[in-house]
């Protein structure tokens, strides 16, 4: 079994040789602490949520379409900054205030403070949208006909976009930051409807191409529109506004052939799971632990109607081997029942010790039937004991 046929087969509650071993990523901060503490830098560790043979993870890969990008682009500057903080305008409108302090190849410490967006009016919009040509050349990459050629003749999953790349209500919230893209549903829903309008046409124009000359396995709807306390979108109006936008594209995705529809959401999205389950999605994830989202008890309210990734508490790697040995056996299982990839429940980060996630990775994979031996990292790691 190849890993494609291991990830469809997982996801579609079939049997497998053995479980599909992914993760989302890692802070640029946790690579520095690592290195530290003793992992080589000689290795490539890949980006985890496309893959890292170093650490025993599969392959995932993502079509390279630039969708998010606006063509023309606003011109990026700085427009203040000293010891603490730096003031931005980026390619696509938005000015933040950023903290300097502690940043590590390219990962912040905290999310950037959002100051202003492109779009607050119907005028913004009309000018704004423009720079969505979804016919641009370059949303392609260069050499697509050997890119189509390459991707043809893969043995391991293919999404139709990165993973944090389009999503209904993030794209509103790009253009207008959180709180008017919670009020626009009632201050204009004009301008809603007709921005999520223009969104999903602008989506489904720019990967038709893609979809014509080749098969993939999933399409991911990157969301993040959840906090400890619920969703930033409640069920009426995630009904009236969103699901008939997701239901067009997840229509023509299912019309080419695209068997899964993953939904990625920190938070507590539970009162929203009936409302994916309705319109199509086969997977969410990353189901924030802290956020209440336990991906155990999802499986025993939802069944197979749900497939599942994440959901293992990150937190619990920052304490000793015994919390994690309670952790993996409470998922355990899920892995078990199928229709669930197991990961932790967002990138990896800067308070896990390398020698606990290294623990980490050998439970996981005793669980998905893999050999420890055959990762690098682990073998490593033994011969040093």
């Amino acid at each position: 079994m190849n890993s494609r046929e291991r990830f469809l087969c997982t996801l579609e509650f079939g049997a497998v040789d053995r479980g599909f071993n992914h993760e989302l990523g890692m802070w640029g901060q946790t690579l520095d602490r690592w290195h530290d503490e003793g992992m080589p830098s000689g290795v490539h560790l890949g980006s985890m949520i496309g893959g890292s043979p170093y650490f025993g993870l599969d392959r995932i890969d993502y079509l390279g379409l630039n969708v998010l990008g606006m063509m023309p682009a606003y011109d990026e500057e700085t427009l203040s900054e000293d010891e603490r903080y730096i003031v931005r305008r980026y390619s696509d409108g938005r000015v933040t205030k950023a903290l300097k302090e502690g940043e590590a190849h390219g990962t912040r410490m905290s999310m950037d403070q959002g100051l202003t967006w492109p779009v607050t009016n119907r005028e913004d919009w009309a000018q704004v949208k423009l720079r969505f040509d979804a016919t641009s050349e370059a949303r392609y990459p260069m050499w697509w006909d050997e890119e189509v050629r390459r991707l043809k003749g893969r043995d391991y999953p293919l999404a139709v976009t990165h993973n944090g790349c389009f999503g209904l209500y993030s794209r509103m919230r790009s253009l207008m930051g959180t709180l008017a893209a919670c009020m626009v549903f009632y201050d204009d829903p004009v301008l809603a409807e007709d921005i999520l309008d223009h969104q999903t046409n602008y989506l489904l124009e720019v990967i038709h191409p893609a979809l014509d000359v080749l098969e993939f396995d999933y399409f991911n709807f990157f969301e993040d529109f959840a906090g400890k306390g619920g969703p930033l979108v409640g069920p009426k109006l995630f009904r009236k506004f969103l699901m008939p936008r997701y239901r067009r594209i997840i229509d023509q995705l299912h019309a080419h052939g695209v068997r899964h529809i993953w939904l990625d959401s920190d938070g507590d999205t539970r009162v929203l799971i009936p409302l994916f389950i309705e319109m199509g999605v086969t997977v969410h994830w990353p189901l924030e632990r802290a956020a209440g989202m336990d991906p155990v008890e999802v499986r025993r309210l939802y069944g197979h109607a749900l497939g599942l990734s994440g959901g293992i508490d990150k937190r619990e790697l920052t304490r000793d081997f015994a919390a994690i040995d309670a952790e993996m056996y409470r998922i355990a299982p899920l892995i078990e029942d199928g229709g669930y990839i197991p990961t932790l429940d967002h990138a990896v980060p800067p308070d896990i010790p390398y020698e606990n996630w290294l623990y980490y990775l050998e439970c996981k994979a005793r669980l998905l039937g893999i050999d420890p031996a055959t990762i690098p990292a682990l073998r490593e790691r033994d011969a040093q004991r």
